[in-house]
């Protein structure tokens, strides 16, 4: 049915699904036909105007702030001792410690592949009513043996993974906290170096929760996108290696995650900055009230009226969060709908193996972890330039220097 609306589309989906060595004809099922359409043809198509809508949008936003900062000023290469680029002043004080993160993180990619590989191996030479004894290692091998032997390596492989993690994040910990002293120190010298007329109160604020998820990112900053994004190539290699049709099935929500997720993000980094302003403003109001005479009833009505905004705001936040959970929700589990189905029929086609299936489904399970993973790390991102962008902001205050120069997003 879908060959006769659509001949060129029925044809590019035949074409591509040879040239993966998988060849089906009008006899399948008349749903395979329009599984596979999407999967070989439309998924692909818009993954690439995804791609280049997301290098478009990117090549726009550099070009906006170059126009933004026109000519070139003398400015301060630093601000009170922190760099004006967020990833200089991260790399400044961690270069070392991010080599050997980048290092424990590419161990853990042979122990999952490991990992992936050995249930299948279990389900197919072990579990088979035929299986018999076999050749491992040079040594013959009863079926009960395999089982021992494979489960084993099994173990071994998921115990290495763990072991690999917990050294992972320890020192990702180590990093965090040892540049969030540094800044905190670089922050307070500064503060304190100010007459007290001109010493902010919300300092107490910048040190805390202003400050640090820029020692979390710090700690990300490679180790998270190699994990997760090393993770995710490693699982996708497996899955192509299955049945390189159900490997692009797992691509095929990813088009939509690319253009949706980010566009949502944007509006809450602009609502994140809103709250930090907001509630910057509440602390000096509340600071400000210390002082009897002070205690009068405007001061409790611009109090309400801060908190009031910062309800709204942060409801905004909210909203857009879980909305953006949701549908990420969704369209993840939308994958397993195309596994069951067209991995089911292949499997009964014998075109691959029910181990091989389990695997891709094992796989899967493990696969929309890392993508959330390298989502929540755009989001990160930019949440912490805001951060760090009001940091210098706080800095610079009464010191005669526009904060808008000091903090223009091409520079951070």
């Amino acid at each position: 049915m879908t060959g006769s609306w659509f001949p060129e589309l029925h044809t590019l989906a035949h074409w591509a699904a040879g040239r993966l060595g998988t060849d089906y004809d009008m006899g399948a099922p008349a749903w395979v036909h329009p599984l596979m359409h999407l999967i070989l043809v439309l998924a692909p198509s818009l993954l690439f105007v995804s791609i280049l809508a997301l290098l478009f949008h990117a090549a726009r936003q550099a070009l906006q702030r170059r126009e933004q900062r026109g000519p070139r000023r003398q400015t301060p290469a630093r601000i009170g001792g922190l760099e004006r680029n967020l990833l200089r002043q991260i790399l400044r004080n961690t270069r070392r410690q991010q080599v050997g993160l980048l290092l424990l993180s590419l161990s853990l990619m042979p122990p999952l592949y490991l990992s992936l590989e050995m249930p299948k191996q279990i389900v197919n030479n072990v579990l088979e009513p035929s299986a018999g004894p076999a050749e491992v290692f040079g040594l013959t091998l009863s079926q009960m043996e395999m089982l021992g032997l494979f489960s084993a390596i099994y173990l071994v492989a998921i115990a290495l993974n763990g072991l690999g993690k917990y050294s992972l994040n320890t020192c990702k910990g180590r990093v965090a906290e040892r540049l969030l002293r540094r800044l905190r120190l670089l922050i307070y010298r500064q503060w304190r170096r100010r007459p007290p007329p001109q010493r902010q109160n919300d300092v107490v604020q910048v040190l805390g929760a202003e400050v640090e998820p820029i020692g979390g990112f710090a700690a990300d900053l490679i180790a998270l996108p190699v994990t997760q994004g090393g993770t995710l190539i490693t699982i996708l290699l497996f899955m192509f290696l299955q049945d390189p049709i159900l490997g692009a099935a797992a691509l095929t929500v990813l088009p939509v995650q690319l253009v949706l997720l980010p566009y949502l993000q944007r509006i809450v980094n602009r609502l994140s900055r809103e709250r930090i302003r907001a509630m910057r403003v509440l602390t000096r109001r509340l600071a400000g009230q210390l002082e009897p005479e002070q205690r009068a009833l405007w001061n409790i009505r611009q109090t309400a009226a801060s908190l009031r905004e910062l309800e709204r705001i942060r409801y905004r936040i909210h909203r857009i969060k879980f909305l953006a959970k949701v549908l990420n929700n969704f369209l993840t589990s939308l994958t397993p709908f195309l596994f069951y189905s067209l991995g089911g029929y292949f499997v009964i086609e014998e075109r691959i193996t029910l181990g091989a299936l389990v695997a891709v489904l094992a796989a899967h399970k493990d696969f929309s972890a890392p993508l959330k993973e390298l989502f929540r790390y755009y989001q990160q991102l930019e949440d912490t330039r805001i951060r760090y962008r009001e940091v210098l902001g706080f800095l610079i205050e009464r010191r005669g220097a526009p904060v808008e120069g000091a903090t223009e997003p091409g520079r951070i």
